[in-house]
C-alpha cells in the first residue's frame, strides 16, 4: 500500500508539473491524508465513486487542479475562490491545499457531506477554507456573500445555464466564474451564453484538454463578470433547475 501510494504521489507530481504547479512534502500529506479519509467515509456515505487510489488522484485531485489552466498557478494566491455544490470537497479542497494564500469557500446543501468536509479541514489543518451548507440559490441571495468573490467554480452536474445562475452572482465585477465541464459542451453554449448575458457575464474563454498522462478529457469554461447581476438573481430554491435561464 505505502509502495504503491509513493507511486501515486510520484506520478501526481509530475503530471502537476505540466500545470506549473509544485507540491512540498507537507502538502503531498495533506492530499495524502484528505484521500484516505474520502475513502474512510465513502465506506458510510455516498461521496464518490471513484475509489481507486490513483483515479482518486487524477480524476478527482488533477482535475480539480486543472483551472490553473486558465487562472494560472500564481495567481491563486491572492484570490478568494467560492466552489458550489462542492460535494466532497472538488474543485474546492484541492486548490486550498495546493494554494494556501487562497481563500477558500465551499457550499453544499447536504448536511452530511457538510461534516465530511468539516472534518477533513480540522485533519489537514487548512486555515483558508471556510464551510457553508446551504443551497446554491440561497447563498447567492446573502448580501453579504453577493459579487463577493474573485471566482466562482463549480463541478456539479447541471447545465452550464443553470450553474451560471448559481454561480454569477457571487462573483465580482471583473470577476469570473468557471464551470468544470466534459468535452461535449456544444449543445450547452447557446443557453449558457444567453444566460450569462442575463446575470451580467460573458464567456471569455473555452478551452478543452486531456489531464496529463492520461485518456481523461476536460473542458473549461470561463465566463467574465461584466455588470452588476440584478437583485432578482438567484431565484428561489428549485426554480433555476426547473426552468433554467436561455
Amino acid at each position: 500500500m505505502e509502495a504503491a501510494l509513493r507511486d501515486t504521489e510520484k506520478n501526481f507530481t509530475e503530471q502537476l508539473a505540466a500545470f506549473g504547479i509544485s507540491l512540498s512534502p507537507e502538502q503531498l500529506m495533506q492530499f495524502r491524508q484528505f484521500y484516505e479519509n474520502l475513502i474512510k467515509w465513502n465506506e458510510v456515505m455516498n461521496l464518490t465513486a471513484i475509489t481507486e487510489e490513483a483515479d482518486v488522484y487524477t480524476k478527482h485531485f488533477l482535475d480539480s487542479l486543472s483551472i490553473v489552466g486558465l487562472v494560472g498557478p500564481g495567481s491563486f494566491e491572492k484570490l478568494s475562490v467560492i466552489d458550489i455544490g462542492t460535494g466532497a470537497g472538488f474543485p474546492g479542497l484541492p486548490i486550498a491545499i495546493a494554494f494556501p494564500g487562497a481563500q477558500v469557500t465551499l457550499v453544499d446543501s447536504l448536511q452530511k457531506r457538510v461534516k465530511f468536509l468539516e472534518e477533513t479541514v480540522k485533519l489537514l489543518g487548512l486555515r483558508n477554507v471556510q464551510i457553508f451548507h446551504s443551497r446554491a440559490e440561497d447563498f447567492g441571495r446573502i448580501e453579504a456573500k453577493r459579487e463577493h468573490y474573485d471566482i466562482a467554480c463549480s463541478r456539479a452536474v447541471a447545465r452550464l445555464n443553470v450553474l451560471a445562475e448559481y454561480c454569477l452572482p457571487l462573483v465580482k465585477k471583473g470577476g469570473y466564474f468557471i464551470a468544470y465541464k466534459a468535452d461535449r459542451i456544444k449543445e450547452e453554449m447557446e443557453d449558457g451564453k444567453k444566460a450569462a448575458a442575463i446575470l451580467g457575464g460573458k464567456v471569455d474563454q473555452v478551452i478543452s484538454f486531456q489531464l496529463p498522462g492520461t485518456d481523461y478529457n476536460r473542458t473549461l469554461v470561463q465566463i467574465k463578470k461584466e455588470k452588476h447581476t440584478s437583485g432578482k438573481y438567484p431565484r428561489k430554491a428549485g426554480t433555476p433547475s426547473k426552468e433554467p435561464l436561455a
